[in-house]
């Protein structure tokens, strides 16, 4: 086989099909687009939300509630449970503890939450603490401090 040999597949290549060339052509007159319409008009086509002039259905629904993405706090969230399997008993988890172990990025706060059991006594600091998870950890006799 030599370069000058090689070849497309027979069927992969294909002429483009070119519109507007005389009545005889099959796509001559309209090109292909029927008659006149907003279809039918050069450089702008009908968005797919556009429901004919109707009132769209987004703003016929009602709205409801308040986003306060803007000055909203993310909390990335870690659970008792976590703690209890990833850490010793005495041990004093930190935020940079945390991001060691894979339980958080270290992007965003972190807020310990209350799901699961503790048995085991850790000194933990966060930035925020679900009430349930304030108290396990005291219960378990460990001692929780704010950032």
């Amino acid at each position: 086989m030599k370069l000058h040999e090689l070849s497309p597949p027979p069927g992969s290549n294909r002429k483009a099909k070119r519109l507007g060339m005389g009545v005889g052509s099959g796509t001559g007159k309209t090109a292909g687009k029927g008659h006149k319409g907003q279809k039918a008009r050069a450089g702008r086509s009908v968005p797919p939300y556009f429901e004919g002039g109707q009132m769209p259905l987004s703003r016929r629904i009602p709205k409801r509630g308040f986003s306060n993405f803007r000055f909203a706090r993310n909390f990335e969230t870690v659970n008792v449970s976590e703690l209890e399997r990833k850490f010793d008993t005495g041990m004093t988890i930190t935020v940079e503890e945390l991001k060691e172990r894979g339980l958080v990025s270290g992007k965003s706060p972190v807020k310990i939450l209350g799901d699961g059991e503790l048995t085991k006594s850790f000194t933990v600091t966060a930035h925020a603490f679900s009430a349930s998870a304030a108290s396990k950890i005291e219960a378990a006799g460990g001692k929780r401090e704010v950032m």
